[in-house]
């Protein structure tokens, strides 16, 4: 009887080999997709995960409405969907938590219906440190726990630039030491703004050109452009990459007619509010700035801007910070809860550390002085401070409590010129590296600064127990006697008997140097504690002196 093909085929022991060989490669890669596949569906806490669906509507596609809910055990979130471009719908979601999420998309389109998945939350790595936070009434924290103290510099139309331009903005921030941006969503037209941005956030229904050869557009406000929100996105992930939070000015008033966006209807600003959050609420890095200078938007009224301020807060699940900017010494209803926090333009708060301090007990909440005047040579008196004013005011706010944010304002040409503070690009002046300097002895803090004795003592700042910052008003004094406030804010009340080592900090040459002498609190003398044997310190005689003195 002849041998079946197949049993010769096993009889021989090479061939035998080649399969087990094959299977076993085989098997290796099964399993790889298996991996690969399993790896998709991982995302770390306060990432980014995002569902896509791809499909046509008869209908206007940014009028399809899509949203999913994610579940992770007692924890639910509804977030809302949006379209794309070239038939592409996306969800995107943050998760808060570790472990399994679970989500399911309604529609009332059936391909986006009652679609389902799952992925797996896993703990943060790197520099990954959340969202940030108000905390403790008056401070910021990311997710994480880690104190989070803004330092900020400006840049509203850097997004608008060439990307040549855009790129050196970010190579500019890499190395600054800022962790925060003011910038603008959309385009600016100023005195020294004056380029054509390569995308706007609408459709074009008409565009047309005059004999004068000024462009008219007509908009279709029912259509916004994809590409210019993506490209938007692309630069906010970059920022995330370099540490660096994005405090979005979703409206401006420098538009002056050129564009329209700043006298958009009531409905269509709800529109691209609710577009926008559901595009940009699971980036990690975003504050949402409601305007800069609210008061010159003369087509809107507080009505208005109160009803903007609650789309904002109904769209956004995951509660970024949230405020509104007004022009100069022009305040909001900024204690309303719409707002997480304070952000004004006005420099007299921060001229001295006390007004800075009361401020900060009026509101109750974190205060940021996001413009008090720039460094720079601008006629105008806001864009020509020194570096050493520029870095005065911000360390005047820092010692109080709060925040000051910075701007690059230098001009050597015309509105074709690059300054930083309208395009981005390079920095010119030199504050950004003092408040750089400023920023490392701030983080080096146990706890974020308070005035140890407010409305007593304006040169005492404290961080803890045993931490404190003594910024002398007087600049020109010869000694310092050592002596510190009974009251320490909220902690522990300074004791006789304990002894401290002194730093001498220039925030101008950017110096530590610290004291070989140990000083030693005497009994309390009407609310002050000097030094037992009245030691005291010679000072430099120089601005931006201040003296770290810590609990040996």
């Amino acid at each position: 009887m002849k041998k079946q093909p197949y049993l010769k085929f096993y009889d021989d022991p090479t061939k035998q080999m080649r399969m087990r060989i094959i299977g076993f490669l085989f098997a290796i890669m099964s399993l790889n997709l298996l991996f690969a596949a399993r790896a998709q569906d991982k995302i770390e806490v306060w990432g980014r995960y995002e569902v896509t669906f791809e499909t046509k509507t008869s209908n206007n596609p940014f009028n399809v409405e899509v949203e999913a809910t994610f579940t992770n055990g007692d924890t639910s979130m509804t977030v809302q969907g949006f379209y794309d471009g070239d038939d592409v719908y996306r969800i995107r979601f943050m998760p808060i938590r570790t472990g399994r999420w679970s989500y399911v998309t309604k529609s009332k389109e059936k391909p986006l219906h009652n679609k389902r998945g799952s992925f797996y939350c896993t703990e943060a790595t790197g520099q990954n440190r959340g969202m940030v936070h108000v905390a403790n009434t008056y401070q910021f924290r990311y997710s994480n726990g880690t104190h989070y103290y803004p330092f900020g510099t400006t840049a509203y139309a850097w997004t608008h630039m060439s990307d040549d331009m855009e790129n050196r903005t970010l190579a500019s921030l890499k190395n600054a030491g800022f962790n925060k941006v003011r910038m603008c969503v959309f385009p600016k037209s100023y005195d020294l703004v004056k380029e054509i941005p390569p995308r706007y956030p609408f459709e074009i229904k008409r565009q047309s050109t005059n004999n004068k050869g000024n462009t008219n557009i007509e908009w279709d406000y029912s259509k916004f452009n994809p590409a210019f929100f993506q490209h938007l996105e692309k630069r906010i992930a970059q920022l995330d990459e370099l540490g660096i939070e994005a405090d979005l000015i979703l409206f401006h008033p420098y538009d002056k007619g050129r564009w329209g966006f700043d006298a958009l209807p009531r409905d269509v600003d709800t529109r691209y509010l609710k577009y926008i959050m559901a595009r940009l609420s699971s980036y990690k890095n975003v504050w949402w700035s409601l305007a800069n200078e609210w008061n010159y938007l003369k087509a809107k009224s507080v009505d208005d801007w109160m009803h903007i301020a609650q789309t904002v807060n109904a769209n956004d699940p995951y509660n970024h910070l949230h405020s509104i900017h007004g022009a100069t010494a022009t305040y909001f209803d900024y204690w309303r809860p719409e707002f997480s926090h304070v952000s004004i333009q006005d420099e007299t708060p921060v001229l001295s550390t006390g007004p800075a301090a009361m401020l900060r007990q009026i509101y109750g909440k974190p205060i940021i002085c996001d413009e008090v005047g720039y460094e720079g040579n601008l006629k105008f008196r806001w864009g020509r401070y020194s570096p050493q004013t520029m870095t005065r005011l911000v360390l005047n706010g820092v010692m109080a409590g709060i925040y000051v944010t910075h701007g690059d304002t230098y001009l050597y040409t015309d509105a074709r010129d690059t300054v930083f503070w309208a395009k981005g690009g390079k920095f010119r002046g030199t504050s950004w590296k003092n408040i750089a300097f400023i920023r490392q002895v701030v983080e080096a803090c146990p706890n974020p600064l308070q005035m140890a004795d407010i409305s007593r003592d304006f040169e005492t700042s404290t961080a803890g127990k045993g931490y404190y910052f003594v910024y002398p008003d007087d600049s020109s004094s010869e000694r310092w006697s050592f002596n510190l406030p009974a009251k320490n804010a909220t902690y522990e009340k300074l004791a006789p008997g304990t002894r401290f080592k002194v730093d001498i900090i220039d925030f101008e040459s950017m110096t530590i140097t610290p004291l070989p002498e140990v000083f030693e609190t005497g009994p309390e003398r009407d609310y002050r504690l000097y030094d037992k044997d009245l030691k005291s310190v010679r000072m430099p005689g120089k601005p931006l002196i201040a003296l770290r003195v810590v609990e040996i």
